[in-house]
């Protein structure tokens, strides 16, 4: 018998709907009516998705776990937060975690508005309602999207077609088969000519594939996957159909996936819409990771960072090891973008400091100013503020200083440079302020005055590189290594908008270097603890985590969400190892 249960975020949500305010910005669905009624109905789901995304909620839910990246309590100052990064990192989460709790409740969340639309959508669309037709199949794919993502990270699933209803809780093959049917039951009829912020038959056929690649993992989150060649096969015509539709190109320039204009780039399959009517659009992608004392809008003097993660040495050493003598900036256009072009009179730092290098410094205005892009390492430059707090210009903008650390409480405050070290841990000397090399792939957009709120630039969360990838993987473990070295060296090929940086082609394939390819093109995306798992090599051992227990691949359940639920005996039971 399937196990039942009513989740406390689920059944108050609901309850109503009346207050949730997200805008969808599409024109097609402004109206009145009838017209209003679809488009109200649908963008309270939309609009959660980049919430469930936030830095302390899913993605970093995703990230921090994994060896890309790592949150010290920088300085003992800043970002402890109960401790809930560092237990991420080290595997040592307990039901109690906030991190857990906080993106279990945002998805629910989202999973309780889609049910919500579809509700309402359903009527109208037996009624002959076309428009609303075509939105109940996106609201259904919607939530199968959020099932995928509770199946990945809890090993469950929540079925319930009517809020009148029990929730059911399904998990493995049962979860699986249910998504498959979501999925499957929308794909040959979803409107394809929507934009990234809207589901489409892209990005259907894109979740086919995720879920047939990652379907071995999910029936046995706990053993050694056996990837079934009929799964494998599924992938490959999933991703062959998106690959084929014409409708998506892999991008010239890997970083304007993340400008401000990215909505139009073609690149993307699935994406939160945020070019300014959300609420709350948000930045935290961009800005969490870098230095609290750069700020990356010159006319915006509350546009900093906050010194929030770094990736991992063993992540970087990834890149070294690909490339050898050679600087990755220099062979690989994905690992970094040079924005800002530092003169030569001034690029020498010997003997300078923040007290004698009021004279070193380079002129640029606003418009032009741009943060360096990708992984960032060393001393960085960043516009300055002087002693009342107003950032220093010159003739024509600002003038561009290395950044000064004001951040923590280090003996380089104040007198020494921002100067990203490769070594970051949970020691005192490694979570200084400025340890780590940081990520900086969103561009500080230029619609926010804050590096918070309003931001122009589209969450990714599907793109053809993506799928040509795990087309790649899918053909790797049927044994075709000539297939997948294909694959991968059409991606790495597409990067040429900087030619001197495109990577060069690969002559090999094994899964080993598969797995190097997927951090180097998906990295900071919220993939790499999947493809830890996937792969088997999430119990190895990296800096600041040792734990090696299988049973961590999966996320406890909140301790709150069983509370909720203790008037059902053992219908949400907890997941092994917690």
């Amino acid at each position: 018998m399937k196990n039942k249960i009513i989740i406390s975020a689920l059944i108050l949500l609901f309850s109503s709907c009346t207050d949730l305010v997200e805008e969808v910005l599409d024109e097609s669905l402004t109206g009145q009516g009838q017209a209003e009624l679809v488009s109200g109905s649908i963008a309270p789901a939309y609009g959660q998705i980049r919430w469930v995304w936030r830095h302390t909620n899913y993605y970093g839910l995703q990230l921090i776990p994994s060896d890309e990246a790592i949150l010290p309590y920088r300085g003992g100052t800043d970002w402890f937060d109960g401790g809930k990064f560092m237990d991420a990192h080290r595997h040592s989460i307990t039901p109690g975690n906030a991190l857990v709790a906080d993106s279990w409740n945002e998805i629910t969340k989202n999973i309780s508005r889609a049910l919500s639309a579809i509700e309402v959508l359903t009527p109208l669309a037996e009624d002959g309602n076309t428009e609303a037709e075509g939105a109940l199949y996106e609201m259904k794919a919607l939530r199968a999207y959020l099932n995928m993502m509770t199946l990945d990270s809890w090993g469950l699933v929540f079925k319930k077609e009517s809020s009148s209803e029990i929730s059911q809780i399904l998990r493995k093959q049962e979860a699986i088969s249910y998504i498959e049917s979501e999925l499957l039951s929308v794909a040959d009829k979803i409107n394809n000519t929507k934009g990234p912020g809207r589901m489409t038959q892209g990005a259907v056929w894109t979740m086919l594939s995720r879920l047939y690649l990652n379907a071995a993992v999910y029936r046995d989150p706990y053993g050694n996957p056996n990837f079934a060649s009929e799964d494998m096969d599924k992938v490959i015509d999933y991703t062959t159909r998106v690959i084929n539709s014409g409708k998506y190109e892999l991008s010239p320039e890997y970083f304007d996936l993340f400008n401000d204009n990215n909505n139009s780039n073609k690149e993307l399959i699935f994406a939160s819409d945020q070019r300014g009517v959300l609420n709350n659009e948000e930045s935290r992608w961009t800005y969490w990771s870098i230095a609290g004392s750069f700020f990356g809008r010159p006319e915006y003097p509350s546009s900093d960072g906050t010194d929030g993660p770094a990736i991992t040495p063993e992540f970087y050493q990834t890149w070294v090891d690909a490339y050898g003598s050679v600087d990755p900036a220099d062979a690989d256009a994905r690992f970094f973008k040079l924005n800002q072009i530092i003169p030569a009179s001034i690029s020498d730092l010997t003997g300078l400091n923040p007290q004698n290098d009021e004279n070193n410094f380079y002129c640029v205005s606003a418009a032009n100013f741009e943060m360096n892009r990708g992984i960032l390492r060393g001393v960085i430059w960043g516009p300055r503020k002087d002693s009342k707090g107003a950032f220093i210009t010159c003739d024509g903008g600002y003038r561009i200083y290395p950044v000064q650390q004001t951040k923590g409480n280090g003996p380089d405050r104040n007198v020494g440079y921002v100067n990203h070290t490769l070594q970051v841990d949970f020691t005192n000397e490694g979570r200084r302020h400025a340890a780590g090399y940081r990520v900086g792939k969103y561009q500080f957009s230029r619609t926010s005055p804050n590096a918070n709120n309003f931001s122009s630039v589209d969450l990714v969360f599907m793109r053809l590189a993506e799928v040509y990838l795990m087309r790649a993987e899918a053909k790797m473990r049927k044994g075709d290594a000539a297939g997948a070295l294909a694959d991968v060296n059409i991606v790495r090929a597409s990067r040429t908008a900087r030619p001197a940086q495109t990577p060069k082609p690969l002559t090999t394939m094994t899964l080993d270097i598969l797995f190097r390819e997927r951090g180097f093109e998906l990295y900071w995306e919220g993939f790499r603890r999947g493809d830890q798992i996937r792969f088997g090599k999430y119990e190895n051992a990296w800096t600041e985590k040792t734990d090696n227990d299988p049973r961590k691949r999966l996320f406890p359940i909140p301790q709150s969400a069983i509370d909720g639920a203790s008037n059902i005996v053992d219908f949400l039971k907890q997941n092994e190892g917690y």
